[in-house]
């Protein structure tokens, strides 16, 4: 989804909910708006959006980025061309967009290659997973970021699938001595990890 209104706007439909569920969702504002854009959106009633089965929190939003971009206020073009940083904290400052959704917009929506998300649950596990950590400190963490620069999107990829079961010999060593945690744990992580792609489930 490249272009970036939308994928904000897909994100926050996403939010709390199935793939399926935002599957559906979208496709009735797709029917509702034709294009998905910021006039588009604001040319119908807050009332009639919400109908579609968006919460009211979300539908206030999306309309709210909408009157940002119609307004001036946010240049997404001008935001496009920063510098992934950059890019994040603009987009965290939205409401209803937080860093890990920013995160998610640089790698999948603009494409950027050096994304690696702290904030990513899966992401954290697979890392655990591969190299045998109880524990992964952001510092730790930010040592693997810097190795894996400026491939740091090609490692998520990665480490979502083996957050996913993509190596069955791995286990998580953080679940080691909690009973059923391991089980359960793998299972939310094959969920999170193939739900990549899909900007988040909630603010971060």
């Amino acid at each position: 989804m490249p272009d970036l209104f939308q994928a904000l706007m897909h994100a926050i439909v996403g939010q709390q909910i199935s793939m399926a569920a935002q599957r559906t969702i979208w496709g009735r504002l797709c029917g509702l708006l034709g294009a998905v854009t910021p006039e588009s959106l604001l040319a119908r009633p807050a009332s009639e959006v919400q109908a579609l089965g968006l919460s009211l929190r979300k539908v206030d939003y999306m309309r709210g980025i909408a009157l940002q971009v119609v307004s001036g206020e946010l240049d997404l073009q001008e935001t496009a061309g920063l510098e992934d940083a950059a890019v994040c904290r603009r987009l965290a400052a939205l409401r209803g967009i937080g860093v890990w959704t920013a995160e998610m917009l640089l790698l999948f929506c603009l494409q950027r290659p050096d994304i690696l998300s702290y904030d990513d649950l899966a992401i954290r596990r697979g890392l655990r997973m591969l190299y045998r950590h109880r524990e992964l400190p952001r510092e730790r963490f930010e040592r693997y970021r810097r190795r894996f620069s400026p491939y740091g999107s090609v490692a998520s990829l990665y480490l979502w699938a083996i957050a996913g079961g993509a190596l069955p010999g791995l286990d998580d060593p953080a679940d080691r001595g909690r009973p059923g945690k391991s089980a359960r744990a793998a299972k939310a992580a094959q969920a999170g990890a193939a739900d990549r792609g899909k900007p988040a489930r909630r603010r971060r």
